[in-house]
């Protein structure tokens, strides 16, 4: 899974917003904010990447077991599928 181009995320007061620029203005609807760890996987699938590959970096950077990490990811994977900001 890869986020869509024109998406930006920034942080503003310790919260991760997520800002449409371009075309994306038109298509996106709304204000999305994120979490430190939904902000870590957002960053992971702009680049592009599976599940699988999220939850094992997951486990490189948090103190988590693989099933938390799993059901968290999921959790953001089902976040985002709903604002449809996957390519």
């Amino acid at each position: 899974m890869k986020i869509k181009d024109g998406y930006l995320i920034r942080e503003i007061a310790g919260a991760y917003v997520v800002v449409p620029a371009g075309e994306q203005v038109v298509e996106f609807n709304g204000l999305m904010t994120l979490n430190e760890t939904a902000a870590f996987i957002w960053n992971i699938f702009v680049d592009g990447a599976d599940e699988d590959a999220v939850v094992a970096k997951m486990l490189d950077e948090y103190d988590v077991d693989e099933e938390k990490a799993r059901e968290d990811v999921k959790k953001v994977i089902e976040l985002l599928k709903s604002y449809n900001v996957f390519e």
